[in-house]
Protein backbone atom coordinates (compact mmCIF):
# COMPACT_ATOMS: atom_id res chain seq x y z
CA UNK A 1 0.00 0.00 0.00
CA UNK A 2 1.13 3.94 -0.17
CA UNK A 3 0.00 6.82 -1.84
CA UNK A 4 -3.65 7.89 -2.25
CA UNK A 5 -5.45 5.17 -0.61
CA UNK A 6 -8.12 3.64 -1.68
CA UNK A 7 -10.99 1.31 -0.36
CA UNK A 8 -11.89 -1.80 -2.13
CA UNK A 9 -14.21 -4.36 -1.91
CA UNK A 10 -11.88 -7.58 -0.82
CA UNK A 11 -13.70 -10.64 -0.57
CA UNK A 12 -12.24 -13.06 2.09
CA UNK A 13 -14.17 -15.70 4.10
CA UNK A 14 -17.91 -15.44 2.03
CA UNK A 15 -17.17 -11.51 2.35
CA UNK A 16 -16.04 -8.39 1.82
CA UNK A 17 -13.09 -6.71 3.89
CA UNK A 18 -12.17 -3.07 3.53
CA UNK A 19 -8.55 -2.47 2.05
CA UNK A 20 -6.28 -0.56 0.33
CA UNK A 21 -4.29 -0.78 -2.46
CA UNK A 22 -0.87 1.46 -3.65
CA UNK A 23 -1.09 3.59 -6.77
CA UNK A 24 -0.21 1.80 -9.69
CA UNK A 25 -1.46 -1.20 -8.24
CA UNK A 26 -5.04 -0.03 -8.38
CA UNK A 27 -8.39 -2.15 -9.67
CA UNK A 28 -11.78 -1.98 -10.26
CA UNK A 29 -14.06 -2.23 -7.37
CA UNK A 30 -17.16 -3.69 -9.66
CA UNK A 31 -18.45 -5.47 -6.93
CA UNK A 32 -22.49 -3.66 -6.80
CA UNK A 33 -24.77 -5.96 -7.40
CA UNK A 34 -22.46 -8.97 -7.20
CA UNK A 35 -24.33 -11.67 -6.78
CA UNK A 36 -22.98 -15.59 -5.78
CA UNK A 37 -25.18 -18.58 -5.60
CA UNK A 38 -25.48 -19.68 -2.18
CA UNK A 39 -24.59 -23.12 -1.27
CA UNK A 40 -26.92 -25.30 0.86
CA UNK A 41 -24.10 -26.11 3.72
CA UNK A 42 -22.20 -23.62 5.43
CA UNK A 43 -18.78 -23.05 4.28
CA UNK A 44 -16.21 -24.73 6.49
CA UNK A 45 -12.87 -22.70 5.37
CA UNK A 46 -9.21 -24.31 7.12
CA UNK A 47 -5.71 -22.68 7.47
CA UNK A 48 -2.74 -25.04 6.11
CA UNK A 49 -0.83 -26.72 8.38
CA UNK A 50 2.06 -24.78 9.22
CA UNK A 51 5.18 -26.73 7.21
CA UNK A 52 8.44 -26.62 10.22
CA UNK A 53 8.97 -29.51 12.37
CA UNK A 54 7.66 -28.05 15.58
CA UNK A 55 4.25 -27.50 17.26
CA UNK A 56 3.04 -24.40 17.78
CA UNK A 57 1.34 -22.11 20.68
CA UNK A 58 0.03 -18.46 20.89
CA UNK A 59 -1.11 -15.48 23.26
CA UNK A 60 -2.57 -11.89 23.17
CA UNK A 61 -1.02 -8.94 25.08
CA UNK A 62 -2.82 -6.19 25.61
CA UNK A 63 -0.19 -2.91 25.86
CA UNK A 64 -0.93 0.68 27.07
CA UNK A 65 1.90 3.08 25.69
CA UNK A 66 1.43 5.27 29.02
CA UNK A 67 4.08 8.15 27.79
CA UNK A 68 2.29 8.78 24.42
CA UNK A 69 -0.90 10.27 23.22
CA UNK A 70 -3.72 8.18 20.86
CA UNK A 71 -2.76 9.76 17.60
CA UNK A 72 -6.23 9.48 16.32
CA UNK A 73 -8.82 9.65 19.40
CA UNK A 74 -7.66 12.56 21.76
CA UNK A 75 -7.87 12.11 25.55
CA UNK A 76 -6.62 8.56 26.30
CA UNK A 77 -3.13 6.53 25.92
CA UNK A 78 -2.28 4.69 22.84
CA UNK A 79 -3.19 1.17 23.26
CA UNK A 80 -2.23 -2.23 20.95
CA UNK A 81 -2.90 -5.53 20.98
CA UNK A 82 -0.68 -7.99 19.60
CA UNK A 83 -0.23 -11.93 19.47
CA UNK A 84 2.70 -13.65 19.92
CA UNK A 85 3.22 -17.08 18.14
CA UNK A 86 6.36 -19.50 19.16
CA UNK A 87 7.35 -23.15 19.06
CA UNK A 88 5.98 -25.14 22.01
CA UNK A 89 6.15 -28.81 23.45
CA UNK A 90 3.13 -29.73 24.40
CA UNK A 91 -0.61 -29.40 23.71
CA UNK A 92 -2.22 -30.95 26.70
CA UNK A 93 -4.45 -29.05 28.56
CA UNK A 94 -4.91 -26.18 25.54
CA UNK A 95 -7.33 -25.39 22.49
CA UNK A 96 -6.37 -24.45 19.15
CA UNK A 97 -6.50 -20.46 19.15
CA UNK A 98 -9.68 -18.82 16.90
CA UNK A 99 -8.58 -17.41 13.73
CA UNK A 100 -10.04 -14.24 14.98
CA UNK A 101 -11.62 -12.90 18.08
CA UNK A 102 -15.19 -13.38 17.69
CA UNK A 103 -16.56 -9.55 17.83
CA UNK A 104 -14.00 -9.43 14.78
CA UNK A 105 -15.65 -12.17 12.86
CA UNK A 106 -18.78 -11.35 13.75
CA UNK A 107 -18.25 -7.63 12.28
CA UNK A 108 -16.77 -8.68 9.32
CA UNK A 109 -19.15 -11.75 8.66
CA UNK A 110 -22.59 -9.17 9.12
CA UNK A 111 -21.53 -6.67 7.03
CA UNK A 112 -19.81 -8.82 4.13
CA UNK A 113 -22.48 -11.35 3.78
CA UNK A 114 -25.07 -8.78 4.06
CA UNK A 115 -23.19 -6.71 1.49
CA UNK A 116 -23.58 -9.75 -0.74
CA UNK A 117 -26.80 -10.94 0.06
CA UNK A 118 -25.61 -14.31 1.83
CA UNK A 119 -27.51 -15.07 4.87
CA UNK A 120 -24.76 -14.11 7.70
CA UNK A 121 -24.58 -18.17 8.60
CA UNK A 122 -23.24 -19.29 5.34
CA UNK A 123 -19.73 -18.45 6.26
CA UNK A 124 -18.89 -19.14 9.78
CA UNK A 125 -15.53 -16.84 10.31
CA UNK A 126 -15.60 -17.55 14.37
CA UNK A 127 -15.40 -21.23 13.86
CA UNK A 128 -11.77 -20.97 12.05
CA UNK A 129 -9.60 -22.35 13.87
CA UNK A 130 -5.11 -21.86 13.91
CA UNK A 131 -2.63 -24.61 14.51
CA UNK A 132 -1.29 -22.59 17.51
CA UNK A 133 -1.79 -23.73 21.16
CA UNK A 134 -3.53 -20.85 23.19
CA UNK A 135 -1.51 -19.67 25.94
CA UNK A 136 0.62 -22.56 25.86
CA UNK A 137 4.38 -23.09 27.38
CA UNK A 138 6.85 -22.17 24.80
CA UNK A 139 9.77 -24.45 24.70
CA UNK A 140 12.47 -23.71 26.24
CA UNK A 141 14.62 -26.72 25.13
CA UNK A 142 15.17 -24.73 22.06
CA UNK A 143 17.00 -22.09 24.06
CA UNK A 144 16.56 -18.36 22.85
CA UNK A 145 15.13 -18.00 19.17
CA UNK A 146 15.00 -14.96 16.83
CA UNK A 147 12.18 -12.49 16.81
CA UNK A 148 10.02 -11.43 13.78
CA UNK A 149 7.22 -9.36 13.88
CA UNK A 150 4.75 -8.34 11.61
CA UNK A 151 2.59 -5.77 10.59
CA UNK A 152 -0.29 -6.12 8.32
CA UNK A 153 -1.52 -4.09 5.19
CA UNK A 154 -3.32 -0.79 5.56
CA UNK A 155 -6.53 -0.99 7.20
CA UNK A 156 -6.10 -4.57 8.04
CA UNK A 157 -6.43 -6.96 11.01
CA UNK A 158 -3.55 -9.13 11.95
CA UNK A 159 -5.13 -11.97 11.50
CA UNK A 160 -4.88 -11.51 7.81
CA UNK A 161 -1.15 -12.83 8.10
CA UNK A 162 -1.58 -16.20 10.14
CA UNK A 163 -0.68 -18.26 6.75
CA UNK A 164 2.87 -16.78 7.46
CA UNK A 165 3.01 -15.76 10.75
CA UNK A 166 2.56 -19.64 11.72
CA UNK A 167 4.58 -20.98 9.61
CA UNK A 168 7.47 -19.30 10.74
CA UNK A 169 6.58 -19.77 14.60
CA UNK A 170 6.74 -23.81 13.25
CA UNK A 171 10.09 -23.16 12.41
CA UNK A 172 11.61 -21.67 15.72
CA UNK A 173 10.71 -18.21 15.48
CA UNK A 174 9.50 -15.94 18.00
CA UNK A 175 6.63 -13.85 15.68
CA UNK A 176 4.62 -10.81 17.00
CA UNK A 177 1.62 -9.58 15.00
CA UNK A 178 0.27 -6.06 15.80
CA UNK A 179 -2.85 -4.39 15.26
CA UNK A 180 -2.82 -1.04 15.16
CA UNK A 181 -5.66 0.52 16.65
CA UNK A 182 -8.25 2.79 14.93
CA UNK A 183 -6.96 1.58 11.76
CA UNK A 184 -7.91 -1.87 11.75
CA UNK A 185 -11.37 -2.28 11.20
CA UNK A 186 -12.03 -3.96 14.76
CA UNK A 187 -9.29 -4.45 17.55
CA UNK A 188 -10.95 -6.23 20.89
CA UNK A 189 -9.35 -6.02 24.12
CA UNK A 190 -9.64 -8.36 26.37
CA UNK A 191 -12.58 -6.60 28.71
CA UNK A 192 -14.41 -6.70 25.43
CA UNK A 193 -13.98 -3.14 24.60
CA UNK A 194 -14.23 -2.96 20.69
CA UNK A 195 -12.75 -0.57 19.02
CA UNK A 196 -12.99 0.59 15.44
CA UNK A 197 -11.53 2.50 12.98
CA UNK A 198 -11.18 6.17 13.23
CA UNK A 199 -8.88 7.92 10.42
CA UNK A 200 -9.70 10.47 8.59
CA UNK A 201 -9.89 10.88 5.16
CA UNK A 202 -7.07 13.75 3.80
CA UNK A 203 -3.94 13.70 1.82
CA UNK A 204 -1.66 13.42 4.84
CA UNK A 205 -3.03 10.78 6.66
CA UNK A 206 -1.29 8.11 4.99
CA UNK A 207 2.06 10.12 5.95
CA UNK A 208 0.79 10.12 9.26
CA UNK A 209 -0.29 6.59 9.58
CA UNK A 210 3.35 5.20 8.33
CA UNK A 211 4.59 7.13 11.11
CA UNK A 212 2.23 5.94 13.82
CA UNK A 213 2.87 2.22 12.75
CA UNK A 214 6.49 2.90 12.71
CA UNK A 215 5.64 4.53 16.87
CA UNK A 216 3.61 1.52 17.43
CA UNK A 217 6.46 -1.12 16.64
CA UNK A 218 8.90 0.91 18.46
CA UNK A 219 7.19 0.71 21.45
CA UNK A 220 6.34 -3.08 21.00
CA UNK A 221 10.07 -4.02 20.92
CA UNK A 222 10.69 -2.03 24.12
CA UNK A 223 7.89 -4.24 25.40
CA UNK A 224 9.59 -7.17 24.75
CA UNK A 225 12.69 -6.26 25.87
CA UNK A 226 10.57 -5.73 29.27
CA UNK A 227 9.37 -9.06 28.96
CA UNK A 228 12.93 -10.45 28.06
CA UNK A 229 14.20 -8.66 31.83
CA UNK A 230 11.33 -10.88 34.07
CA UNK A 231 8.97 -7.76 33.69
CA UNK A 232 4.88 -8.18 32.58
CA UNK A 233 3.93 -5.22 30.57
CA UNK A 234 0.50 -6.78 29.95
CA UNK A 235 -2.49 -3.84 30.51
CA UNK A 236 -4.53 -6.80 32.44
CA UNK A 237 -1.41 -8.59 33.93
CA UNK A 238 -2.50 -11.42 32.91
CA UNK A 239 0.18 -14.01 33.14
CA UNK A 240 2.92 -14.86 30.34
CA UNK A 241 3.40 -17.75 28.74
CA UNK A 242 5.91 -20.21 30.69
CA UNK A 243 9.17 -19.78 29.43
CA UNK A 244 8.46 -16.71 26.92
CA UNK A 245 11.42 -14.34 28.82
CA UNK A 246 13.99 -16.73 28.29
CA UNK A 247 12.93 -17.72 24.54
CA UNK A 248 13.38 -14.25 23.04
CA UNK A 249 16.74 -13.45 21.25
CA UNK A 250 16.52 -9.80 20.81
CA UNK A 251 19.91 -9.81 19.40
CA UNK A 252 18.30 -11.07 16.35
CA UNK A 253 15.48 -9.27 15.33
CA UNK A 254 13.51 -8.90 11.70
CA UNK A 255 10.47 -7.50 10.26
CA UNK A 256 7.92 -8.59 7.91
CA UNK A 257 4.36 -6.82 6.74
CA UNK A 258 2.39 -6.69 3.87
CA UNK A 259 1.43 -3.86 1.74
CA UNK A 260 1.78 -0.83 4.20
CA UNK A 261 3.07 -3.16 6.72
CA UNK A 262 5.66 -3.78 4.38
CA UNK A 263 6.61 0.04 4.70
CA UNK A 264 6.18 0.09 7.64
CA UNK A 265 8.96 -2.76 8.21
CA UNK A 266 11.60 -0.42 6.32
CA UNK A 267 10.83 3.02 7.47
CA UNK A 268 10.92 1.42 11.05
CA UNK A 269 14.63 -0.41 9.98
CA UNK A 270 15.37 3.04 8.99
CA UNK A 271 14.63 4.85 12.57
CA UNK A 272 15.74 2.02 14.89
CA UNK A 273 18.77 -0.38 14.01
CA UNK A 274 17.15 -2.97 16.88
CA UNK A 275 15.58 -4.45 13.42
CA UNK A 276 18.57 -6.16 11.43
CA UNK A 277 16.54 -7.86 8.79
CA UNK A 278 13.18 -7.00 6.80
CA UNK A 279 10.86 -8.08 4.16
CA UNK A 280 8.40 -6.23 2.12
CA UNK A 281 5.91 -7.97 0.85
CA UNK A 282 4.44 -5.70 -1.89
CA UNK A 283 4.44 -2.77 -0.66
CA UNK A 284 5.01 0.77 -2.27
CA UNK A 285 7.26 2.69 -0.39
CA UNK A 286 6.50 6.29 -0.67
CA UNK A 287 3.30 8.93 -0.31
CA UNK A 288 2.39 10.09 -3.56
CA UNK A 289 4.01 8.50 -6.02
CA UNK A 290 3.19 10.58 -9.08
CA UNK A 291 4.81 13.72 -7.37
CA UNK A 292 7.78 11.83 -6.01
CA UNK A 293 6.94 11.81 -2.08
CA UNK A 294 8.64 9.45 -0.93
CA UNK A 295 9.46 7.95 2.78
CA UNK A 296 12.32 8.19 4.41
CA UNK A 297 14.00 5.19 4.05
CA UNK A 298 12.89 5.30 0.38
CA UNK A 299 15.46 8.34 -0.53
CA UNK A 300 18.08 6.88 2.14
CA UNK A 301 17.84 3.04 2.16
CA UNK A 302 18.95 1.22 4.53
CA UNK A 303 22.41 -1.21 5.43
CA UNK A 304 20.80 -4.26 6.55
CA UNK A 305 19.57 -7.15 4.56
CA UNK A 306 16.38 -6.37 2.95
CA UNK A 307 14.05 -8.38 0.55
CA UNK A 308 10.98 -6.81 -1.34
CA UNK A 309 8.86 -9.41 -2.55
CA UNK A 310 6.41 -8.38 -5.45
CA UNK A 311 3.83 -9.33 -7.54
CA UNK A 312 1.78 -8.64 -10.53
CA UNK A 313 2.05 -6.00 -12.86
CA UNK A 314 1.37 -2.07 -12.22
CA UNK A 315 0.05 0.92 -14.10
CA UNK A 316 -1.41 1.48 -17.71
CA UNK A 317 1.67 -0.36 -18.75
CA UNK A 318 0.85 -3.41 -17.22
CA UNK A 319 4.81 -3.97 -16.16
CA UNK A 320 6.00 -6.08 -13.41
CA UNK A 321 5.88 -4.54 -10.14
CA UNK A 322 9.53 -4.79 -9.47
CA UNK A 323 12.39 -2.46 -8.50
CA UNK A 324 13.44 -2.13 -12.48
CA UNK A 325 10.05 -0.34 -13.04
CA UNK A 326 8.37 0.37 -10.27
CA UNK A 327 9.55 4.09 -9.22
CA UNK A 328 9.70 4.22 -5.45
CA UNK A 329 11.39 0.71 -5.19
CA UNK A 330 14.10 1.85 -7.64
CA UNK A 331 15.20 4.53 -5.69
CA UNK A 332 15.26 2.38 -2.47
CA UNK A 333 17.59 -0.29 -4.41
CA UNK A 334 19.49 2.33 -5.48
CA UNK A 335 20.42 4.02 -2.48
CA UNK A 336 20.57 0.80 -0.17
CA UNK A 337 23.93 -0.70 0.88
CA UNK A 338 23.29 -4.05 2.84
CA UNK A 339 22.37 -7.23 1.13
CA UNK A 340 18.81 -7.07 -0.97
CA UNK A 341 16.82 -9.02 -2.85
CA UNK A 342 14.16 -8.57 -5.18
CA UNK A 343 12.04 -11.81 -6.14
CA UNK A 344 8.50 -11.26 -8.23
CA UNK A 345 5.57 -13.36 -8.99
CA UNK A 346 4.22 -12.69 -12.70
CA UNK A 347 1.40 -14.56 -11.93
CA UNK A 348 0.25 -13.41 -8.15
CA UNK A 349 -1.20 -10.60 -6.94
CA UNK A 350 -1.01 -7.75 -4.15
CA UNK A 351 -3.26 -9.67 -2.21
CA UNK A 352 -1.57 -13.18 -2.40
CA UNK A 353 0.71 -12.22 -0.10
CA UNK A 354 -2.35 -12.48 2.91
CA UNK A 355 -4.51 -15.63 3.54
CA UNK A 356 -6.93 -14.38 0.86
CA UNK A 357 -4.61 -16.80 -0.86
CA UNK A 358 -6.14 -19.56 1.06
CA UNK A 359 -9.27 -18.88 1.36
CA UNK A 360 -10.46 -17.39 -2.13
CA UNK A 361 -9.71 -20.56 -3.97
CA UNK A 362 -11.70 -22.80 -1.26
CA UNK A 363 -14.48 -20.56 -1.77
CA UNK A 364 -14.70 -20.37 -5.17
CA UNK A 365 -14.87 -24.55 -5.17
CA UNK A 366 -18.56 -23.52 -3.04
CA UNK A 367 -19.60 -19.78 -4.15
CA UNK A 368 -19.75 -19.06 -7.99
CA UNK A 369 -17.35 -16.04 -7.59
CA UNK A 370 -16.64 -14.14 -11.23
CA UNK A 371 -13.33 -15.04 -12.71
CA UNK A 372 -11.67 -11.29 -12.42
CA UNK A 373 -12.01 -11.52 -8.53
CA UNK A 374 -9.92 -13.64 -7.73
CA UNK A 375 -7.76 -12.89 -10.91
CA UNK A 376 -7.58 -9.19 -9.48
CA UNK A 377 -7.12 -9.95 -5.60
CA UNK A 378 -4.64 -12.85 -6.02
CA UNK A 379 -3.78 -13.64 -9.52
CA UNK A 380 -3.61 -17.21 -11.70
CA UNK A 381 -0.58 -18.18 -9.59
CA UNK A 382 -1.33 -21.97 -8.17
CA UNK A 383 -2.63 -20.85 -4.51
CA UNK A 384 -1.07 -24.00 -3.11
CA UNK A 385 2.52 -23.32 -4.61
CA UNK A 386 2.29 -19.75 -3.94
CA UNK A 387 1.73 -20.36 -0.14
CA UNK A 388 4.50 -22.78 -0.26
CA UNK A 389 6.92 -20.44 -1.81
CA UNK A 390 5.99 -17.53 0.31
CA UNK A 391 7.01 -19.51 3.32
CA UNK A 392 10.01 -21.02 2.21
CA UNK A 393 11.82 -18.03 0.72
CA UNK A 394 10.59 -15.60 3.62
CA UNK A 395 12.04 -18.54 6.47
CA UNK A 396 15.59 -18.81 4.44
CA UNK A 397 16.08 -14.87 4.38
CA UNK A 398 15.55 -14.98 7.70
CA UNK A 399 17.79 -18.08 8.39
CA UNK A 400 20.23 -16.79 6.68
CA UNK A 401 20.49 -13.03 8.45
CA UNK A 402 19.42 -13.80 11.88
CA UNK A 403 20.32 -17.33 12.32
CA UNK A 404 23.34 -16.92 10.13
CA UNK A 405 22.64 -20.30 7.81
CA UNK A 406 23.60 -19.45 4.29
CA UNK A 407 20.83 -20.53 2.08
CA UNK A 408 21.46 -21.34 -1.41
CA UNK A 409 17.56 -20.85 -2.28
CA UNK A 410 18.53 -16.65 -1.91
CA UNK A 411 21.35 -17.37 -4.70
CA UNK A 412 19.42 -17.90 -8.08
CA UNK A 413 16.37 -19.57 -9.54
CA UNK A 414 15.63 -22.83 -8.20
CA UNK A 415 13.75 -25.35 -10.34
CA UNK A 416 11.35 -26.68 -7.50
CA UNK A 417 9.65 -23.03 -7.22
CA UNK A 418 8.95 -22.23 -11.19
CA UNK A 419 6.29 -19.23 -10.36
CA UNK A 420 9.66 -16.63 -8.80
CA UNK A 421 11.85 -14.43 -11.00
CA UNK A 422 14.52 -13.54 -9.49
CA UNK A 423 14.60 -9.83 -10.49
CA UNK A 424 18.11 -8.07 -8.44
CA UNK A 425 19.86 -9.53 -6.26
CA UNK A 426 23.36 -8.98 -4.31
CA UNK A 427 26.20 -10.70 -1.60
CA UNK A 428 26.44 -6.89 -0.06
Amino acid sequence: MVLGVICIALLLGGGYFLSTLPVGKRIAAHTTGLFVQVPTAPVRLALPPPTGPHAIGTTALHLIDDQRDDPWVTGQPRELMVSVWYPTQTSAGYLLAPYMDQPVAQHYTQISLEDLGIPPTTVDLSGIRTHGWQDAAVDTRLGAQPVVLFSPGGSQSRALGTTLIQDLASRGYIVVAIDHTYEAPVVVFPDGRIDQAEMPNSEDTLQKMIAVRVQNTRFVLDQLERIRDGENPTADGRPLPEGLPDALDLTNMGMFGHSAGGFTSAQTMYEDTRLDAGVNLDGSLGYRISEGIWGEVTEQGLDRPFLIFGAGFSGAERLPHTSVYAPDWQSFWEHSTGWKLNLHLPEGEHFSFTDHQVFLPALEERFDLPDWLLTRMIGGIDPNRSVQTQQDYIAAFFDQHLRGKQQPLLEGAAPHYPDVDFVHNTDQ
